[in-house]
């Protein structure tokens, strides 16, 4: 069997998942019908956002919900330029997100900022010239 190359899903554990929704849905995004009170649903163009309780997730995952600092994670929205890294991360701080990284080329050519969600996620925004967007927003690799 050859495992399937993609990702579907990421879920990230929260302290409050009514908090956590509504600060991605100022942020413009809408949630999924199936959302329930427990867990929130985002479609992000071909794979999905969840936020879940951390405590809860940690249980279901058979691990302890202990910890804190950098989690050796990070979570990218790649833009189409330079431009909407500056306008996409000052949405994200309008909205209530920390500034972690404001936006700046980067050593290897590109563009990039991060932010904090408010349970400290780290979200990368950035401009990829090697790697741009297609038409449906999707990034692409050099094969």
């Amino acid at each position: 069997m050859v495992v399937p190359q993609r990702l579907t899903m990421v879920t990230l554990g929260v302290a409050d998942v009514a908090r956590s929704t509504a600060f991605y849905e100022s942020l413009g995004w809408r949630r999924s019908s199936a959302s329930q009170d427990t867990i929130t649903f985002f479609s992000m163009q071909g794979s999905v956002l969840g936020l879940y309780g951390r405590e809860a997730l940690a249980e279901d995952a058979r691990v302890s919900s202990d910890g804190t600092g950098f989690r050796a994670v990070t979570i990218a929205l790649n833009c189409d330029s330079p431009a909407a890294v500056d306008e996409v991360y000052s949405a994200w701080v309008a909205a209530g997100a920390t500034p972690v990284k404001p936006p700046e080329p980067v050593e290897w050519g590109g563009y990039s900022s991060y932010v904090a969600d408010p349970d400290g996620h780290l979200w990368e925004i950035a401009h990829n010239p090697y790697s741009p967007n297609d038409a449906a927003g999707l990034m692409q690799l050099p094969d």
